[in-house]
């Protein structure tokens, strides 16, 4: 267990509140079943109809304890209500409520001038190779994942998943060998007849860049821009000094990972030392979950949820495709980036250092359109199914993240760049769990 620890600003903010006993929710479902435990087998105590009005007085893995008015505790599963929005003057303690106290299921953080990472920050940051370094060590494989998994009770489950990104196939080249495509060699020819003509070369650059890549380009400038983009990020706020979260992060995101239809990223992930909540999905698997997201979730479930929305960011190129997307807008309008010296560089690895030295990370702050990100909502669903877990674990997530609230300064950064949450929470409910539903009673 990790025992509970709080700043001095926290302190205050602790000592200053009324802690809240109680939580205002209301019934989401047209019905829903109240049990006496918090278990399917215990006998139902009553049927709330939609829009109810409840009162929830703690968490339970993924039940919510209601305030009966017959005094005795009653039990619904944590999608069956939803959670109103907190003004950021109680969030904190919506929270405290939700956590129900517990040294090491989660801690509340300090949110007081809570100042979370921005875009200018992201863009002007240094790499940091140390951080990286510290990062990349802590990375685990496919088979310690599976191990922890085990002794976990998890078991890898086959769920179809059509909105997933099929595996690609690749020539079986070494990402790092020189690529000999028709769009490199375009580049080199660009190269060697620009001396004849400005023209010439600019438009055998511009039909290189415009010319679509082959899978082993895309696969080696993911790969390569990752470290590139994490270890800014790194430059701006270190890794958290916590060995065992950044070895659960790495264990828990690489068996989720394993689920996936590219399990052979190199996925690596990392809890950053900040209080705000959010989290970074760098391309080729390099992931970042902040310190005052992580303090939120109480349960490995919890954490595979969070790491599942940004594995599937990973998996379907979202980042990556706003990359590339930037690369084709400015065709013809960077000659400072053509006329590099490579040396024995890859091509892959020169692309991404030039672009991350230009750009520095703030691609992570770029919002992609709400559909992936409700996709990625839905993957994060399928990949816990698939690896044993319970698929509403990400809904109890969205809502611990509502009862923050909408104003929460901690939470300033993940809003501009996220849908609301209860829209999140809307487009969950309405496409509706299908298949999923078989494994909505895992605990």
């Amino acid at each position: 267990m990790r025992t509970m620890t709080f700043s001095l600003v926290a302190v205050a903010l602790l000592a200053s509140s009324v802690s809240a006993a109680e939580l205002s929710a209301v019934v989401q479902k047209p019905a829903a079943d109240v049990y006496a435990q918090p278990k399917f087998d215990a006998p139902k105590v009553a049927t709330l109809q939609r829009n109810t009005d409840v009162k929830i007085s703690a968490q339970q893995g993924l039940w919510y304890q209601l305030l009966m008015p017959a005094g005795a505790p009653g039990f619904v599963r944590v999608n069956d209500v939803r959670l109103a929005y907190a003004g950021v003057e109680d969030g904190e303690a919506n929270v405290r409520v939700l956590m129900g106290g517990k040294a090491g299921k989660g801690r509340v953080t300090e949110t007081a001038g809570v100042r979370g990472i921005d875009e200018s920050d992201l863009r002007s940051a240094a790499f940091n190779q140390t951080q990286l370094n510290a990062m990349v060590g802590n990375r685990v494989d496919a088979s310690a994942a599976a191990a922890y998994a085990a002794a976990q009770g998890w078991q890898a489950t086959r769920v179809a998943y059509a909105g997933e990104a099929k595996a690609a196939r690749k020539s079986g080249k070494s990402p790092s060998e020189p690529a000999t495509s028709k769009t490199e060699l375009a580049k080199s020819v660009g190269g060697l007849l620009g001396s004849f003509g400005v023209n010439v070369g600019t438009k055998l650059d511009t039909a290189a860049k415009a010319a679509p890549k082959s899978e082993d380009e895309l696969a080696a400038e993911e790969i390569a821009l990752g470290p590139e983009i994490a270890g800014r990020i790194l430059g701006s706020r270190p890794l958290w000094n916590d060995a065992s979260a950044q070895q659960r992060v790495n264990l828990v995101g690489r068996w989720v990972a394993s689920q996936t239809s590219r399990p052979e990223l190199p996925w690596t992930f990392g809890v950053i030392d900040t209080p705000e909540v959010n989290a970074f999905a760098a391309p080729g698997g390099f992931i970042l979950v902040t310190r005052g997201l992580y303090q939120l979730l109480a349960s490995d479930s919890e954490v595979a949820a969070v790491l599942g929305h940004e594995i599937s960011h990973c998996v379907q190129r979202d980042h990556y495709k706003v990359i590339h997307k930037q690369e084709l807008a400015t065709v013809g309008k960077d000659e400072a980036m053509r006329n590099v010296t490579v040396g024995n560089d890859s091509v892959a690895g020169s692309y991404a250092r030039r672009y991350a030295e230009k750009n520095g990370a703030a691609i992570m702050l770029t919002s992609l359109d709400r559909e992936a990100e409700y996709r990625a909502d839905e993957a994060a669903e399928f990949y816990l199914a698939r690896a044993g877990m319970n698929p509403l674990a990400l809904y109890a997530v969205l809502q611990k993240l509502t009862a923050l609230g909408s104003e929460s300064a901690s939470l300033a950064q993940l809003y501009k760049t996220h849908p609301p949450l209860d829209g999140r929470l809307d487009h969950i409910d309405q496409r509706g769990l299908g298949e999923l539903e078989t494994y909505t009673t895992r605990e």
